[in-house]
């Protein structure tokens, strides 16, 4: 029997019109893929807790201007964005490592170049967050905490 790691969190979105896509990857395997996140979402997944290195990626997807309302100052007055919140591995929640440790790559939905920048649990534009993660869990954990 292989011992597994449950990696746990909650999504969910500020606009449930807006066709806002999600995916969850584990390094090369998506584990999920949702076309229009329309309501909170418990996203729940399983992976071998084994001796290895992992890259833990939320993707958002499918955003375009018309998601974005800007006043004729091009300031921001509504948007869709997403949150991940809660996110644990074997129910253990990272709480602020995830800031200190995840990345979000993203560029401003083509109207900027690429940039990486810090992950607050708002995902508002094209683009993925990154946590890299090392398996058994317990370790990482304990080196990071």
């Amino acid at each position: 029997m292989t011992n597994t790691v449950t990696i746990s969190c909650i999504l969910n979105t500020t606009n449930p019109t807006a066709t806002l896509g999600f995916e969850v990857w584990v390094n090369d395997k998506k584990f999920v893929d949702i076309d229009h996140v329309q309501t909170q979402h418990p996203i729940l997944i399983e992976i071998p807790d084994d001796d290895s290195e992992h890259e833990l990626k939320f993707v958002l997807k499918n955003k375009t201007t018309a998601h974005t309302q800007v006043d004729q100052d091009g300031n921001i007055i509504a948007d869709a964005t997403l949150s991940i919140t809660d996110l644990a591995f074997d129910e253990i929640k990272l709480g602020n490592m995830v800031t200190e440790l995840a990345t979000y790559t993203h560029d401003f939905n083509g109207t900027k170049d690429v940039i990486q920048d810090t992950f607050y649990g708002a995902i508002g534009c094209n683009g993925t967050v990154s946590l890299k993660f090392a398996t058994p869990i317990y370790l990482w954990l304990l080196e990071h905490m």
